[in-house]
């Protein structure tokens, strides 16, 4: 008897361990049978105790001929997208003003935005940063070899400039401007290429009266009717170069912006040793460098230079300045208005320069505060330096740099 114990009790406890188990199981994860199915064999739902008071909806089932039909008719998920889900999504804007939302924005209030929002990349005024994309200036270079490709000189539609900015810009903060922000930052970009003035007013009514110069320069795609039947005709397979040679590799071409991260140069051979005579020889060059300026407010100095970055994209001044986009800056104060040799200027600086009038304090500051104000007609685009200290700062800086 008691051998039998030993095995009875031992059996009975794993076969009530399993059926537990299995029980547990079945409750948690068996899947309830669908309820026409149900109906139709009568069997109660695993979880019974849990189930409901209210009759669930049915569950349709369709047959295996049913199909064409079950699928003409959708799969029974989700629902009809609400007007303002879907409004959501359209924000695309059509070369006609279609799709454009209401609002405005000036172009004063652009500027103040594009500073603090894309300047780092696109510069003050449009020059670009590194190799980030040119937004401003860029006529007449299409032709080049090394065209300008800019929102003034190659976009064919204002459209584009509006929708671009309002779903990709900033960068890193996409879709956060809002329309009358939109339409501000477009109404600069239109300033600086000098298609506006600086009270222009960009909203959804006057939109479409904006062209851009490059319009017509584009036209619908015709590559099947004038390339196609050239690339499909027999390939010629006569007088053929006897060996091809790379000529040029993508690293060497500077086509990517920079990271800003600048990478040490090995150390010359005698520098190190160099270094202690250079830290001697400081304190003598400061003296020489202090009675060498008679006098003159260096801090003044200093803080032109800084003003000047916002000129340095189109002008150079200084030992070896050339003119760019716009003409080298060296003697200008005294200097006859619109004479930098090899410079084309614009009708008003030709005008100036017939009329002999020249440069002085009083004319550039006034100049450089407003100038479409003070030269009106001029192709610079420049919003212009309100402050008076800024300006001061500028023409000592522009002195001192051309001696």
């Amino acid at each position: 008897m008691l051998k039998f114990l030993k095995i009875f009790v031992p059996a009975s406890t794993g076969v009530a361990s399993i059926l537990a188990l299995a029980y547990v199981a079945a409750d948690q994860f068996v899947i309830d049978v669908p309820a026409p199915v149900r109906e139709m064999v009568a069997v109660q739902p695993a979880m019974a105790q849990e189930a409901p008071a209210a009759e669930a909806a049915p569950v349709v089932v369709a047959s295996a001929g049913a199909g064409a039909a079950s699928l003409a008719g959708g799969y029974g998920l989700g629902r009809p997208a609400l007007a303002e889900e879907v409004a959501a999504w359209d924000t695309d804007i059509r070369p006609d003003g279609l799709g454009l939302p209401e609002g405005s924005g000036d172009v004063l209030t652009g500027e103040e935005l594009f500073v603090e929002k894309c300047s780092m990349c696109h510069g003050e005024f449009g020059e670009a940063v590194g190799r980030w994309p040119v937004l401003a200036n860029g006529f007449g270079t299409l032709t080049h070899k090394d065209p300008v490709k800019t929102i003034g000189s190659y976009w064919p539609y204002l459209s584009t400039v509006y929708d671009y900015v309002q779903r990709a810009m900033p960068f890193g903060e996409a879709a956060s401007l809002s329309n009358d922000e939109t339409y501000a930052i477009v109404a600069y970009l239109m300033y600086v290429n000098d298609l506006v003035d600086d009270e222009f007013v960009l909203s959804k009514e006057n939109f479409t009266e904006v062209r851009l110069v490059n319009e017509d320069n584009f036209f619908m795609d015709d590559r099947m009717e004038t390339e196609f039947p050239l690339f499909t005709q027999e390939a010629c397979m006569t007088n053929c170069k006897d060996t091809v040679e790379i000529t040029m590799h993508a690293s060497m071409l500077d086509v990517t912006p920079d990271s800003g991260v600048v990478r040490a140069q090995p150390a010359a051979e005698g520098a190190v040793e160099a270094a202690p005579a250079a830290e001697e020889a400081a304190p003598a060059e400061e003296a020489a460098a202090t009675e060498e300026t008679g006098g003159v407010d260096m801090a003044l100095i200093e803080d032109g230079e800084g003003v000047f970055k916002k000129c340095r994209a189109c002008h150079q001044v200084g030992e070896g300045a050339v003119n760019r986009s716009g003409p080298q800056l060296n003697g200008l104060i005294g200097r006859t208005i619109g004479s930098a040799e090899g410079f084309g200027y614009s009708n008003v600086f030709n005008d100036a320069n017939a009329a002999g009038e020249v440069w002085t304090v009083e004319t550039l500051s006034a100049f450089l505060e407003n100038p479409k104000g003070a030269m009106s007609g001029t192709k610079m685009s420049f919003a212009g330096l309100r402050s008076a200290d800024d300006r001061a700062a500028l023409l000592a800086y522009l002195q001192h740099a051309s001696n």
